[in-house]
């Protein structure tokens, strides 16, 4: 059967609102059009990346043996994947680099009934339509709904893989309901943070600083946290990851390391914001990353299990 694009939309995670195209292709947006007018007019490189499909994710319960879907690229960067995982393991990678402007996506599924997971490209913008299933199929119930607000390590470069971002590998455990408004190279910019209507999340993670370490002042991170504040309040749970290791610039390492302090100090004196210390989060090591500043695949599975486990730890 192929679903109508309002049936796609239950099954479709990561999206704040959706657009559909004139010939029927439905564009998930995890930002209002508010902030990416913002976006547009602040910064190019930007707004390409707050338009991406940031590894969005197709859910669903099922015993077919048949998915597939038709896509339109309108936009890409760096080459990634979209993937299929089966019960928390990968089962078939497409790379961006094989897929054309527009083309179609089949996925075989083995037999029974098993979960799956359909990780979108990362650096890339995919709209899809005509998603066809052959059986009956089961929606999941994530009860959780997370803000995660970051740069590019959030958003997912470094590992080239979609399933294999930081925030994908952490959440095939904790099953979050997440909104990544995870951009490349971005700061701690308080005009970015805007009240989405009829969007109140249950938990917000911050993890931003890696750009901005060299900023004479800490106004930037100050002012963000009290215009979080003043969004969603004290209530509201929130965690503040300070930047992991970088070694891009070892002589800089004095300064990234007390601009790492001064954020826990800062987002540590709120009474509702929890810190992780990044710096304990990915070995300093050149292996665990792509370009000594986004970790590759080992580097994000290492964060994610170490950040799973500080979560668990503060009871965040």
């Amino acid at each position: 059967m192929i679903l109508t694009n309002d049936e796609l939309k239950k099954i479709y995670f990561g999206a704040y609102e959706f657009e559909e195209t004139a010939d029927g292709y439905l564009k998930a947006n995890q930002y209002s059009a508010e902030q990416m007018d913002y976006f547009r007019s602040a910064l190019e490189m930007w707004y390409e990346r707050c338009d991406a499909s940031t590894a969005k994710t197709l859910e669903f319960t099922t015993d077919a043996t048949e998915v597939s879907f038709e896509y339109r690229m309108t936009w890409k960067c760096s080459e990634d994947s979209v993937e299929i995982y089966v019960d928390g393991l990968a089962h078939q990678i497409v790379y961006v680099k094989d897929m054309k402007k527009e083309g179609s996506i089949r996925f075989s599924l083995p037999e029974g009934t098993h979960k799956v997971v359909i990780y979108l490209a990362i650096d890339a913008t995919l709209l899809i339509r005509n998603f066809s299933i052959d059986s009956d199929y089961q929606i999941p119930v994530k009860n959780t709904k997370v803000l995660w607000l970051g740069d590019s390590i959030t958003q997912g470069y470094g590992p080239l893989r979609s399933s294999e971002s930081y925030v994908s590998i952490a959440n095939r455990y904790l099953e979050y309901d997440i909104l990544n408004q995870g951009i490349g190279g971005y700061i701690y910019d308080k005009k970015s943070l805007m009240k989405m209507p009829g969007y109140t999340p249950d938990k917000i993670i911050v993890a931003l600083g890696t750009n901005q370490y060299g900023a004479e002042t800490m106004t930037d991170v100050e002012e963000y946290y009290e215009t979080l504040e003043e969004i969603y309040g004290q209530d509201i749970p929130v965690l503040c990851i300070s930047p992991i290791w970088r070694g891009d610039n070892i002589d800089a390492l004095p300064v990234f390391y007390r601009y790492c302090e001064n954020i826990k100090a800062i987002a540590g004196s709120y009474p509702n914001i929890k810190v992780i210390d990044g710096l304990t989060l990915v070995p300093h090591l050149e292996e665990y990353y792509l370009d000594n500043l986004h970790p590759n695949c080992v580097g994000t599975e290492t964060y994610a299990s170490n950040l799973i486990r500080e979560i668990k730890r503060i009871g965040f």
